[in-house]
């Protein structure tokens, strides 16, 4: 039997529904005390290496060379742990960002801060050779036997190394999600090979008091970032609240809803169109942690995942065992009642993409005509019941465009005709601009319904996505 939640004038966190989007101005404060700090402490590791005659070394080659060593490592060193940071799930980034986001910056900073620190060894290698390339093999040998902790930061040079050219969009194409997230975790000792040496004998990290606190702190904000969020807290949380599967149900086209149960539920602060990762214990695989999103808004009694098999680990999800328990991490990502800065909103999902907007067109508060679900899919269209369901108890417009996609340019369905993929969308959402735009589904195909959107007028702040990518 399908029962619908209906949202409630206050939420779970005590902020009354006549002021729902007080978080959307956090957030944005967030942002920006976020970049401004970056670019500060960029600027600020450039200005210890100008005091400490940087600039003055510039006019000589060999020295030249040494010193733009020295400003490439310091940034490289300086992005690498900020790089760090945005990999420990801090929550306040986590809300303020959201995952797509992160996950951009998280690429730009991460090649970045590799591609400097290549030049950082590069150039000082060049730098303490004279200048001369004959003899830059033989100092690097030298460096990196006969200076404190240089092996370890060889170590954790190839560890990155490792990690970036995984992380290559041809290279992802190749592997399994499984290995490049078990691949990607060398990242982390990576950073911790690397830095030691630094923090040991780099000269301007020793120059003055002001720049060896601020290098020591950095590096141990990172650590400890890493250890509270991404080791403390899930095991804290998966040890407290002890969810345990309930039952496993088969939705067809490959789907399966995981029902999960728990104590003290409402105190994880989840929000429907959120994800954990999650590791069903009791299973092969079970050391491997994959992200899916709450497919019900969330309640004190249980939480809810809908999964379509696409891999090894996905498709076992349907031989889960009731009892059977769970760790989780979370909850992530932004696609949820935290990015709503208008009253009106619409959906549009595709395929299995239509789990976290299915819980958002639950949880969040609407009246009858503010909420409009545009659904794409293939075969068999999920949760038709809940859905119907939906339109009659909250007033919810759902229109179904089934078929293929009927290009790589179009997010359109081949059933729905022959207008163009703006007339379509101005069509079914005339009153687009006045709402706030959730969308989930493969990464090309909402880089498509973001281009409409924007098109028709959307301001770029009321679009809201979750991808499949990683």
């Amino acid at each position: 039997m399908t029962t619908v939640r209906a949202a409630s004038g206050v939420n779970r966190r005590g902020h009354a529904l006549g002021d729902p989007f007080h978080r959307v101005r956090l957030d944005s404060w967030v942002r920006l005390i976020a970049g401004t700090a970056l670019w500060l402490g960029l600027l600020l590791v450039t200005y210890w290496w100008a005091a400490g005659g940087g600039l003055r070394d510039l006019a000589g080659w060999q020295s030249g060379l040494t010193s733009t060593g020295r400003l490439t490592g310091l940034v490289a060193s300086d992005l690498l742990l900020v790089q760090v940071l945005l990999m420990a799930r801090l929550p306040v980034l986590e809300g303020a960002f959201g995952q797509d986001r992160l996950a951009r910056i998280h690429r730009i900073v991460g090649f970045t801060s590799f591609n400097l620190m290549l030049a950082h060894v590069v150039l000082i290698t060049w730098g303490y050779a004279a200048g001369q390339v004959a003899a830059t093999p033989r100092t690097f040998w030298q460096l990196t036997t006969g200076y404190p902790g240089m092996l370890l930061a060889l170590g954790g040079t190839v560890a990155l190394m490792l990690v970036v050219f995984t992380s290559i969009k041809a290279a992802r194409r190749r592997i399994r999600y499984e290995s490049w997230h078990l691949l990607h975790l060398y990242a982390y000792l990576g950073v911790g090979l690397a830095l030691p040496h630094q923090l040991w004998t780099g000269q301007q990290f020793l120059t003055s008091t002001a720049a060896t606190v601020y290098w020591w702190t950095l590096w141990a904000a990172a650590a400890a970032a890493v250890l509270v969020f991404r080791v403390g807290l899930p095991l804290w949380r998966s040890a407290r609240h002890r969810v345990r599967v309930t039952s496993v149900v088969h939705e067809g086209d490959g789907t399966v809803s995981v029902y999960m149960t728990g104590r003290h539920l409402e105190e994880l602060g989840a929000e429907a169109g959120q994800f954990f990762t999650w590791r069903f214990l009791g299973r092969k695989g079970w050391t491997r942690a994959h992200p899916y999103s709450l497919s019900a808004a969330p309640d004190a009694r249980s939480l809810r995942i809908s999964v379509k098999a696409l891999g090894d680990d996905s498709a076992g999800l349907s031989r889960l065992r009731p009892g059977t328990p769970v760790l989780l991490e979370g909850p992530y990502g932004r696609l949820s009642p935290r990015a709503r800065s208008r009253h009106k909103v619409a959906f549009i999902g595709a395929g299995v993409g239509i789990t976290p907007l299915r819980a958002l067109a639950e949880g969040l508060p609407y009246r009858r005509g503010e909420a409009v679900l545009l659904y794409r899919f293939h075969d068999q269209p999920l949760f038709v019941h809940e859905l119907n369901a939906l339109e009659r108890e909250r007033g919810l417009d759902v229109l179904y465009l089934p078929g293929r996609r009927r290009s790589t340019r179009s997010w359109l369905g081949d059933h729905v005709g022959t207008a163009t993929d703006l007339t379509a969308l101005r069509f079914w959402v005339p009153d687009l601009v006045e709402r706030d735009l959730y969308v989930c589904g493969p990464e090309p195909w909402a880089a498509a319904v973001r281009e409409t959107a924007l098109a028709a007028g959307l301001p770029p702040e009321q679009f809201h996505l979750e991808t499949f990518s990683w």
